[in-house]
């Protein structure tokens, strides 16, 4: 059998062994796990994204007040 493959912990950047063995994959623990979840529900981490070209022109026009 051959030695699992490391690769770095997201979080810590420690080598962590990349195979199902580790339940925490591919995170060297859990701890790290959950700093990473806790980044993406306070939305420290963002995917760019470029608005479309025709953003707004669905959009129907605000009516008038009255």
């Amino acid at each position: 059998m051959t030695a699992p493959r490391l690769v770095p912990c997201p979080a810590c950047k420690k080598p962590t062994p990349y195979a199902p063995e580790n339940r925490w994959r591919p995170f060297c623990s859990e701890r790290c796990r959950s700093i990473d979840l806790g980044a993406w529900a306070s939305e420290s981490y963002r995917v760019a994204a470029e608005a479309p070209p025709d953003a707004g022109e669905d959009t129907p026009a605000t009516p008038p007040a009255h």
